[in-house]
């Protein structure tokens, strides 16, 4: 392991413990296995709204084409901790709220606080949802 990747796995592992009520062992095991394989999402919620339509929308672009972000929403009413998945195309007009990460992500990505990463399409969209990669 280099020292670099060391150090990721413990920075990511020391935030990602307290939100893993203190279980420091598995908060490094879950470190090491994202920061070795990186993450791959699955994004929730995507059969809301005209979000299928969108879905159809974007499938029409490489998944180079298309850009996503992580946006925390403290102020969901349904739950606090949601992370909107949102999307658009390069050069497009704007960003789209796709979904949502699964909620057993969820403190993975607070753990990586402002840091958000870059994500990128993993398997494309498709009618019925959408993966993307988070590169850590």
């Amino acid at each position: 392991m280099t020292r670099e990747m060391k150090s990721k796995v413990m920075s990511l592992g020391s935030r990602l413990a307290p939100r893993m009520d203190g279980d420091r062992s598995a908060a490094f095991v879950q470190a090491w296995a994202i920061v070795k394989n990186g993450l791959e999402i699955a994004v929730k919620g995507t059969s809301f709204a005209n979000r299928q339509e969108a879905l159809k929308r974007l499938a029409e672009y490489s998944p180079e084409q298309i850009r996503a972000v992580l946006v925390p929403e403290p102020t969901n009413p349904a739950d606090p901790a949601a992370v909107a998945v949102m999307v658009g195309v390069n050069n497009g007009r704007g960003l789209y709220r796709l979904g949502y990460v699964p909620r057993n992500l969820t403190a993975v990505v607070a753990a990586l606080g402002g840091r958000l990463p870059a994500l990128r399409v993993v398997s494309g969209m498709t009618t019925y949802g959408a993966r993307l990669a988070l590169a850590v």
